[in-house]
């Protein structure tokens, strides 16, 4: 699927859904064969706490304080992190042995991070500046619906 035709859809299910965010994390799931798990996080005091996702399992991460891992450390600074092979990275908290790359994009409002898009892949160097600009329309989208 093209990111053209997925932010049309998209747009469907935020302007029209009652359950966005559950409706989001399936379709891309279903839609993006390297988004192998994926999760909303909403900011609550100085933690990340999951809200919904998709995808294969749970992870046992419902609960990041902002600044520790990824995506603590996205939160943090407002900015997307593209992590090509998470056992390089320090920050990374493990999620499943089978991740080896993951996007992380903020949802920002009024300049704050309200939330983020957590996206893991089971192949490495999985995302590219293409996914990157999507999921950042996309995270712009939710922000006037959280």
């Amino acid at each position: 699927m093209d990111f053209n035709t997925a932010l049309e859809k998209i747009k469907n299910i935020v302007d029209f859904s009652n359950n966005i965010l559950n409706e989001l994390v399936s379709y891309l799931y279903e839609n993006f064969n390297h988004y192998s798990w994926i999760g909303i996080y909403l900011v609550k005091e100085e933690n990340l706490v999951l809200g919904s996702w998709e995808g294969p399992n749970a992870t046992e991460h419902i609960k990041i304080p902002i600044g520790k891992g990824v995506c603590g450390s996205a939160a943090a600074s407002g900015k997307t992190e593209i992590v090509d092979d998470v056992k390089k990275d320090d920050r990374y908290l493990a999620c499943f042995l089978s991740t080896k790359s993951e996007i992380v994009v903020p949802i920002k409002k009024e300049g704050k991070v309200i939330g983020e898009i957590d996206i893991d892949s089971d192949k490495p160097s999985a995302f590219t500046k293409d996914d990157k600009l999507f999921l950042e329309k996309v995270a712009d989208m939710l922000s006037e619906h959280i």
